[in-house]
């Protein structure tokens, strides 16, 4: 009985610590140093590295996590090899488990194997390159993780956990919501307000689900000006219906279509030599650019918790690119990015794949 009680008590005594004051922020000079970045690498590591799957339900034992290493300084020397600004981070997908040491749950990375802080790790080895740190973040959790946390997934654990991420971590450029699972019984607009409160600098953006935040999320999307919506891919939709958006973002996978294994997180070994090229990278930064866009193309570490040798090499081609630009530009390319990738709930057939 005490171990169903204890998650309840440290989430209650976590809500009820005296907010920390906000610092005023100008807008318009905010905004700007979040285009500069221009552009970055989307972290995704979590349970779907070890499924196979792009979503991964009925997984209880956190022991799942079979990670034998995390090479967070890996990550980031490459980034800036690359000529990017930021990381965005994968804290927590859809099986709600926690890619840091929350106070809210015994399902987290610290419980695993592994043992370790990973968001805190990458947050000492991004201040060690000069990378900014950006969050991305599953708004709700599968159905059946009321088997998981002691009386399901809440609200007051989803505004206990930003909390955490947004005072115990430093500056966060911006939190990627991914509403594939709803949002988690707190709607868009106190979301926002709910963050704004911790940091007044850190943009907001949702990935499907009601308009809202600073910025446009484009899940398999690509450069646009920020009056044209279809550079938010998945999400054009729902980005017609709103006009307060200060920023633009697209992302999409390193790793082109292929048979068997995830997309977003790492695949199979036997993909280790499935690549984009290094020149539809260095395209879209140039579209990201032209149009003040930021572009996070998405890598998923492996099961030793470093990034893939072919991804290493091809993102210092791009950095190359970046530094010595070609006497040309590159020929378009074909973006290789299947409709199916998607991470969001238009992916019905990954939202029902289970481990087993």
């Amino acid at each position: 009985m005490k171990r169903l009680i204890i998650p309840l008590i440290s989430i209650i005594t976590l809500l009820a610590q005296p907010l920390r004051a906000a610092e005023p922020v100008n807008l318009a000079k905010r905004t700007e140093e979040l285009k500069s970045l221009k552009w970055g690498m989307f972290i995704c590591w979590s349970f779907s590295t070890f499924s196979g799957n792009e979503w991964t339900q009925g997984v209880k034992d956190v022991a799942f996590f079979k990670a034998t290493g995390c090479d967070t300084d890996q990550w980031a020397k490459t980034a800036k090899e690359a000529g990017m600004g930021y990381i965005l981070f994968l804290t927590k997908h859809h099986d709600g488990f926690c890619l840091w040491d929350t106070k809210t749950t015994e399902r987290k990375v610290t419980k695993a194997a592994l043992g370790k802080d990973v968001l805190a790790d990458l947050k000492k080895s991004c201040d060690k390159y000069g990378i900014k740190l950006a969050l991305y973040f599953s708004e709700g959790e599968f159905a059946d993780n009321k088997t998981y946390h002691p009386g399901g997934y809440t609200v007051e654990m989803k505004k206990a956990q930003l909390k955490e991420l947004l005072t115990q971590y430093g500056p966060i450029e911006y939190i990627w919501f991914d509403h594939a699972q709803t949002d988690g019984g707190l709607n868009h607009v106190e979301t926002t307000a709910w963050c704004k409160q911790f940091q007044q600098g850190c943009f907001i953006g949702y990935n499907h689900g009601q308009p809202s935040g600073d910025i446009r999320l484009g899940e398999m999307g690509g450069p646009s000006p920020l009056d044209d919506p279809s550079g938010a891919g998945f999400g054009a939709g729902d980005a017609k219906k709103y006009q307060g958006y200060l920023a633009a973002e697209f992302t999409y996978p390193i790793l082109p279509g292929h048979q068997g294994g995830a997309q977003w997180f790492y695949s199979l070994p036997k993909h280790d030599n499935l690549c984009l090229p290094a020149a539809k990278l260095y395209q879209d930064f140039l579209g990201a650019v032209k149009h003040g866009n930021i572009f996070s193309i998405d890598i998923g570490p492996d099961y030793a918790g470093k990034l893939r040798q072919i991804d290493v090499e091809t993102l210092q081609k791009v950095g190359d690119m970046i530094k010595n630009p070609p006497s040309a530009p590159p020929p378009p390319l074909s973006s290789g990015k299947p409709a199916k990738a998607s991470r969001s709930s238009r992916s019905i057939k990954r939202a029902s794949e289970s481990i087993i």
